[in-house]
């Protein structure tokens, strides 16, 4: 019997994946553990590994498609195997349940045999019928079990759809779906969205096709993205700048986003990682930014500030208890945000060596699903680029993010301690931090980043003492 190798679930919320590329073809020799193809979905891009050592016996979908978690996507089986002879049937006897299209696997359930005399003689169910039997249930007990249609193509629609669906106010029910057993596709609803709400027909070819337009159902208004006339080069969308664009647009209609800054003196952090950084890479292995240093201080000040490290549910407020810090990684295909887990128990060497280990493996498509979930509060550095400071956007369900600024020399006024003023050169970065305003007041925030200031300004960091 071959191996099936199914879509992974990357994620709790996740119902299915878009294989971006094959990275083996028909014919390959693998080993386990071995990467085979690319997905890309909601929460991470992925390379997924091989569960077993053999020969590729099919790939049953093309790149580009989107496929339901747990559906078959290839076989792998012993070299001179066939596809045919992998998929014998099942042994006499053997309990089967197949589940009515479009619904989950359900389980065959293991019952003890009843003694000779209770078994009754079921009738077999038609051949091809893919209903359980019906003798099993009351027709009562069918009509609640068995989802409708609508029901189906909601659910199993990826949680981005869902979420412009909630956002715009459109009933995913209406829509036509032309995914896997009717799935609602983004592409569904933005050409849905496009067409004001209304089935899209299509049109006659003219001579020179109209330009697209981004379509705003709830004011009916459209902006053409170029004229006729215009020279453009298009291309699509990558599948993670499509996610990340869905869901900041959700974030700004969700959130009431403030944002504040702060100028911040890293002079001491950046002698003490001057002093260390040499000894440090010799010793661990993996290289001091000042990123370590930036999360220690946030880390900390977060235990005492349990506000920002909190959701909103409804009218619920959500206290986060373990403090989760999520850190942006640009790629060239887009955003990716993994987690450093419980950041507020480890040391400045655990942070570099979880947060360099993270950035590398997002970077090689590396991460592993719960990576790049349950962070509680997100730090991005658009400041390694040279931006001195910006207005991020919160990631959901988070209700604050801290946006780095680059980390440079700039003279500063200094007082001594007979008050007289001069004008001294400090390495300095603005910090900005952007909050809901629907939980966060801006005193919170502002106590918040006071204690992330106190951290960076005057901490003396004697655990890099060794490395000095």
């Amino acid at each position: 019997m071959a191996t099936e190798v199914v879509m992974p679930q990357m994620g709790e919320s996740i119902a299915e994946g878009t294989i971006t590329n094959w990275l083996v073809k028909v014919g390959d020799k693998v080993e386990r553990d071995q990467p085979l193809f690319v997905i890309s979905t909601d929460k991470v891009d992925a390379e997924i590994p091989s569960p077993s050592t053999g020969v590729v016996l099919e790939l049953k979908f093309d790149e580009g498609a989107t496929v339901p978690i747990n559906q078959v996507v290839a076989l792998i089986g012993e070299e001179g195997e066939t596809v045919a002879q992998s998929e014998a049937a099942p042994a006499a006897g053997e309990p089967v349940v197949v589940p009515a299209e479009g619904a989950p696997p359900v389980p065959a359930p293991v019952v003890d045999e009843p003694p000779e005399a209770e078994v009754a003689v079921k009738p077999a169910a038609p051949k091809g019928d893919l209903a359980p039997p019906l003798t099993d249930l009351a027709l009562s007990e069918i009509d609640s079990a068995l989802e409708t249609l609508e029901d189906r193509v909601k659910k199993y629609s990826s949680p981005v759809v869902r979420k412009i669906a909630e956002a715009e106010g459109i009933d995913i029910a209406q829509i036509e779906g032309s995914g896997v057993h009717g799935r609602v596709t983004k592409k569904d609803i933005d050409a849905f969205i496009a067409a004001g709400g209304k089935r899209a027909v299509a049109q006659p070819a003219a001579a020179v096709a109209p330009p697209p337009s981004v379509a705003r159902p709830s004011t009916g208004f459209s902006v053409p993205a170029y004229g006729a006339s215009e020279k453009v080069e298009i291309e699509p969308m990558s599948k993670i700048r499509q996610i990340t664009a869905a869901h900041m647009r959700y974030s700004k209609d969700t959130s009431a986003h403030v944002t504040t800054a702060f100028h911040i003196d890293m002079s001491g952090v950046h002698a003490a990682r001057t002093q260390a950084k040499d000894g440090f890479l010799q010793a661990n292995g993996t290289k001091l930014t000042y990123m370590p240093f930036i999360f220690k201080a946030v880390a900390s000040a977060l235990r005492r500030h349990k506000k920002l490290n909190a959701a909103i549910d409804g009218t619920n407020i959500v206290y986060k208890k373990d403090i989760n810090l999520g850190m942006a990684v640009a790629l060239e295909r887009g955003l990716i945000v993994p987690v450093i887990r419980q950041a507020d128990t480890l040391s400045l060497v655990g942070l570099a060596k979880g947060a360099n280990d993270l950035a590398d493996r997002a970077r090689n498509r590396r991460l592993k699903p719960d990576e790049v979930q349950g962070g509680t509060f997100t730090i991005t550095n658009p400041g390694v680029f040279g931006s001195l400071w910006g207005t991020p956007i919160i990631n959901q369900p988070q209700v604050a993010i801290l946006g780095l600024g680059t980390i440079e020399k700039r003279p500063v006024v200094v007082t001594d301690q007979f008050g007289n003023d001069a004008i001294a050169i400090k390495v300095m970065s603005y910090f900005a931090i952007t909050y809901d305003h629907r939980l966060v007041d801006g005193s919170d925030a502002d106590h918040f980043m006071n204690d992330v200031k106190k951290t960076l300004q005057e901490e003396s960091w004697k655990e890099l003492d060794a490395y000095r």
